[in-house]
């Protein structure tokens, strides 16, 4: 009895010395994987890696720079899915630390009330931000510092995650290089803002606001304002961006001509129907529709560019719906919302891009000498074409008559790249308005003849729309616990910001914008969508046909007849009209059994990701439980 005792204690004794042991063995592997900062990134794009661009920054970097990181951390109030963001913010300026080779230092502060932490947040701009009526205040910022110079990103937002590597790298750029290059905006809107009259006499004018496409680059980029009259474009300028460019005069596009054959980079945004220029328009008379369109025929000739401000693209693979007449939602085709498809994957510019809006864009046509090198950044599909601009303002039904599509992609942005001629090969042009300065001013004119440039080289990149540029198709406005922000909806903005670096600034940024979206669409869907609307549209149109053919015909009988009879109907339009309607039930049938079959497809595909997402990973767990079984009782 007592032998058997004894070997129960020793049993039970090395059963619970096994656990203790195993329990010590799970702490010590906790500690050390706690203190290890290994990640996988399994993404597709890369997400969680630090993008070229990045590393190229941070290897440049001739001064130490210190981030301090403010959150508050401690307090129990903050929600959990603010606290994961705040560690992937920390995992990820870890990286940025290690990659500097340690030029680049990291600090963490926690702002607890009437702290010193707190003290030097609020010092620094940082603002805490009081959740509830009476919650304590959160801090979420960052602080980059290199020497003397200081910047702030005040307030750490989830919701533009995919946007985080960027900012980061911008502002560590931003601090190390103080000196902001010189861009010149030309533009007939107000993209940089305007004053307004007062709304009192004696008051002072309000100024408007500019548009945030512009707001943001002011960031980066010192923008100073052309005026649409100007004679020569000063030399600190050296890259120039005109957006919906009217009613240029001459001397202003001859400014234009020989600030590029001098090397400087341009920007066109030129649009054959306008939306924001229609709007900031008065009413006028339905006769008499004011002109809405862009154009730069003299230059884009001389450059080699074919361009028609009459027309705009329609595209059936790249529609938007929108919400048209009597509030109907219809699919736009001249809304052009252009996929990874549409855009260019080999350029540097727009390889990074996942989705451009583009509202009534226009096209190029590639008409360059052998001198020039033209090269298509987005273009639209081969189910596209071109429709009168007045049409497509009229709505979906008089534009889908007037479209047919065409066999080639047409380029809605391209790059021009080369030796430019100019668009004056006699020089300047004369001053009309001035005809008594003629005597006075004829050696400057000859002088100036002279010296006017005939040829050049540069870099010159257009885009057939200036709406995208607008913030209601770009992005949207956020509120991060009290602080407004804007969240963008597309990459409008990113494509701008990529031209003006490539034209003005660094281009190791531009491979970090956009680098990857954190949206991951059901493309299977939209091609069963998109399919199954193209089947519809089609039907929709024969069912159009139908009815102006059968109402021609009706008119031809309706003609033929005696003015006494035309109000009665004969046997022979009774006929017609029997057999139009039949057909006209055939067609809504067919349409029908379309529509039914899009949603069977789509349910199908919903239960196929479904069945994957729920029943895989349980699978594959009691497969290997099975496979654990067999090969334990293989081995007894």
């Amino acid at each position: 009895m007592s032998f058997t005792g004894s070997k129960s204690f020793w049993k039970a004794s090395g059963g619970a010395a096994g656990i203790l042991i195993l329990l010590a063995i799970l702490v010590a592997v906790n500690v050390i994987v706690s203190n290890m900062r290994a990640r996988v990134d399994l993404t597709e794009e890369n997400l969680y890696t630090l993008s070229d661009g990045t590393r190229n920054v941070l290897k440049e970097l001739e001064r130490k720079v210190t981030l301090k990181l403010f959150f508050s951390s401690s307090d129990p109030a903050v929600p959990m899915q603010l606290k994961s963001y705040a560690d992937q913010v920390t995992d990820l300026l870890q990286e940025y630390r290690k990659t500097s080779g340690n030029k680049v230092k990291v600090e963490q502060y926690d702002p607890k009330p009437d702290s010193d932490a707190e003290e030097w947040a609020q010092k620094y701009g940082i603002q805490g931000q009081q959740l509830g009526l009476m919650g304590p205040a959160i801090y979420f910022g960052l602080v980059v510092v290199a020497g003397d110079a200081e910047e702030l990103v005040p307030a750490l937002d989830p919701r533009t995650q995919q946007m985080l590597e960027y900012n980061l790298t911008r502002t560590i750029y931003r601090v190390t290089h103080p000196q902001k290059p010189v861009i010149g905006v030309l533009s007939s809107l107000p993209v940089l803002g305007q004053q307004q009259p007062p709304m009192m006499p004696g008051q002072p004018p309000a100024q408007s606001q500019p548009w945030m496409s512009f707001a943001d680059l002011r960031r980066d980029y010192d923008l100073r304002e052309v005026d649409a009259g100007v004679d020569t474009i000063s030399e600190e300028i050296s890259a120039l961006v005109l957006v919906h460019p009217k009613g240029l005069s001459p001397k202003t596009l001859f400014a234009i001509d020989q600030f590029v054959l001098k090397g400087g980079r341009l920007m066109v945004f030129v649009d054959p129907l306008c939306i924001a220029d229609l709007e900031s328009q008065p009413q006028a008379s339905p006769y008499q529709r004011p002109s809405t369109s862009s154009d730069l025929p003299d230059l884009f000739r001389a450059w080699g560019v074919g361009y028609n401000a009459a027309d705009v693209v329609a595209d059936m693979s790249a529609a938007t719906r929108v919400r048209g007449a009597g509030n109907r939602v219809e699919d736009s085709l001249v809304w052009l919302s252009l996929g990874r498809s549409h855009i260019n994957r080999d350029d540097i510019l727009t390889t990074q891009l996942e989705n451009v809006l583009l509202p009534f864009a226009g096209s190029f046509t590639d008409l360059t000498s052998d001198d020039v090198t033209f090269t298509p950044l987005m273009n639209s599909s081969t189910e596209s074409g071109t429709v009168n601009a007045m049409s497509a303002q009229s709505g979906g039904d008089a534009m889908r008559r007037q479209f047919r599509k065409g066999a080639t992609a047409l380029p809605l942005a391209v790059r021009l790249n080369g030796t430019f001629k100019t668009a004056f090969p006699d020089g300047a042009p004369k001053d009309t308005d001035a005809p008594d300065k003629q005597e006075t001013d004829q050696g400057a004119t000859t002088e100036e003849e002279a010296t006017s440039l005939q040829s050049g080289e540069s870099a010159i990149i257009l885009v057939a729309d200036a709406d995208m540029l607008v913030d209601r198709f770009c992005v949207q406005e956020v509120n991060f616990f009290g602080t407004r922000g804007h969240q963008p909806i597309n990459d409008n903005l990113n494509l701008l910001a990529n031209a003006v670096e490539q034209v003005g600034g660094s281009s190791d940024l531009i491979g970090i914008r956009s680098r990857g979206t954190f949206n991951r669409p059901f493309d299977r869907v939209m091609a069963l969508e998109q399919k199954a609307r193209n089947e519809w549209q089609a039907r929709e149109q024969e069912l159009t046909r139908s009815l102006q053919e059968a109402q021609q015909q009706l008119r031809e009988m309706q003609n033929q007849k005696e003015s006494s009879q035309r109000f009665i109907l004969s046997p022979q339009q009774q006929a017609a009209i029997a057999q139009f309607r039949q057909r006209e039930l055939e067609i809504k049938k067919e349409l029908k059994e379309v529509r039914k079959n899009l949603r069977r497809d789509i349910e199908m595909l919903g239960i196929k990701v479904k069945t994957i997402n729920i029943a895989l990973m349980p699978l594959l767990v009691a497969l290997g439980g099975v496979g654990y079984g067999l090969a334990r009782r293989k081995k007894r």
